[in-house]
């Protein structure tokens, strides 16, 4: 695919969903299902200017969705604004630990018995197809901090923590095929992997969220500089909390959603009230932005802002490219019977177990678990734990029958939570509004 096709392809895409992106919003399609057929069209399926290879091109891929999902992590950092201690917290904590594990059992139970995989390789299919998407579940996570919807925070705190906590099967995964080093019945995994790991991810992204963030304000409200270019603020603490969780050797994912709740704790703290300022930004492009940016009582509520506005524009950008790379991705090279019957069981069956089990006892409403049952999306952060697990010497059969399930997962996740996601979240909505008028939703 030539440079000036590249050029005219997404420049094409881009101009149609600036237009269309309103039309969308009413119909039974998601944007990311408009990427994916751009991605098929210029793909080998059909024009064949585009052919990404999984595992092949493992490298490129690690580091593309590895950035797509950094962002859109700090973002669903930025918009849960309740406290670590707000009881709303529960459900996502319970997805993102019992949840995780039983889908990651009952996958590799599948792949045992099913497919004929070894104990590590279905362990590792487990950790690559169990966490929900931060960045294609948009649709369905808070629009804004002030969102006070219960299932939409529900799948945004998931889907911010469980990126995390699928890390320690990916790990095990590898480390029974042999290419990772697990120490004798597993110690050293247990230790590094899953205790140190997840501890040190999420200590190193809060610690640099606050440090960064105070810092910051007391420049802007003592001695009024540091204004502006709020942009390489948001990508210099996403890269600093990032870096230094690799550097320690704790899962970066976890951090860079920590700093995003740290950043945000700093505004909910500072501006001491249940939400915050509806017209910050609107006001400061009537007012000089100085004077808004270095006000005590609004400096922390402009910040936080300004951070995640330009990280939900990365997030969409990060988006296009990952998923028309994915439609470049099809092929009948990738496509196995298996495919066939393993997606609709894990959507129809596996996701839907597994969180009843992890919400039992739980005070969940039918619908809202219903709801979270279906949309336990499959996305981005799947491709780069496969990429990540190639990149680390995966055998190359292994690699291929794994890339072939993700595959199927991924697009699969795609056209039907694509489909259903404005009809059934349009309904929902409803059903919550007379729940708030006094009567339960279905």
């Amino acid at each position: 695919m030539t440079v000036i096709t590249w050029y005219l392809v997404v420049g094409g895409l881009l101009v149609l969903l600036a237009v269309a992106g309103s039309v969308l919003k009413r119909l039974p399609l998601s944007v990311a299902m408009v990427y994916l057929a751009a991605g098929v069209l210029v793909g080998p399926a059909v024009l064949g200017l585009l052919y990404v290879d999984p595992v092949d091109q493992s490298g490129v891929l690690e580091r593309i969705t590895e950035v797509a999902v950094v962002v859109a992590l700090f973002s669903a950092g930025l918009k849960l604004r309740p406290p670590l201690t707000d009881p709303r917290w529960r459900v996502p904590l319970r997805l993102a630990t019992v949840s995780m594990t039983v889908t990651v059992g009952l996958i590799a139970a599948v792949g045992m018995l099913g497919m004929g995989l070894s104990p590590g390789a279905a362990i590792l299919l487990g950790g690559v197809l169990a966490p929900t998407d931060p960045v294609l579940a948009s649709d369905v996570q808070v629009e804004r901090p002030t969102d006070r919807d219960r299932l939409r925070f529900s799948l945004t705190g998931e889907a911010g923590l469980n990126d995390g906590t699928a890390f320690p099967f990916v790990m095990l995964g590898l480390g029974l095929l042999g290419v990772r080093e697990i120490g004798a019945w597993g110690w050293r995994w247990l230790a590094m992997d899953v205790l140190w790991a997840i501890a040190g991810g999420l200590a190193v992204g809060s610690a640099m969220g606050m440090a960064v963030g105070r810092f910051i304000l007391y420049l802007r409200s003592e001695h009024r500089e540091a204004v502006g270019l709020d942009d390489f603020l948001g990508l210099g603490l996403i890269a600093l909390s990032y870096g230094a969780a690799l550097f320690l050797q704790v899962y970066g994912f976890l951090a860079v959603f920590a700093a995003g709740l740290a950043l945000r704790r700093i505004e909910r703290t500072r501006t001491g009230a249940d939400e915050p300022p509806q017209d910050i930004r609107l006001s400061s492009q009537a007012e000089d932005v100085v004077e808004v940016a270095t006000d005590p009582t609004r400096a922390p509520a402009y910040m936080a802002q300004a951070v995640l506005a330009f990280s939900e524009q990365l997030e969409r950008i990060g988006t296009v490219a990952v998923v028309v790379l994915l439609g470049g991705m099809l092929s009948q090279t990738y496509l196995t019977s298996d495919a066939f019957w393993f997606a609709p069981l894990l959507f129809l069956v596996i996701r839907p177990l597994s969180v009843y089990v992890g919400l039992m006892g739980a005070d969940v409403t039918p619908t809202r678990r219903r709801l979270i049952s279906w949309f336990g999306i499959r996305g981005i952060g799947s491709v780069y734990y496969l990429a990540y697990a190639i990149e680390h010497d995966l055998p190359r059969e292994v690699s291929e029958q794994l890339a072939a399930l993700m595959l199927a997962v991924v697009v699969t996740s795609v056209v039907v939570h694509g489909v259903s996601v404005t009809p059934l979240m349009n309904r929902y909505t409803l059903a919550a509004q007379e729940e708030r008028d006094g009567h339960e939703p279905g």
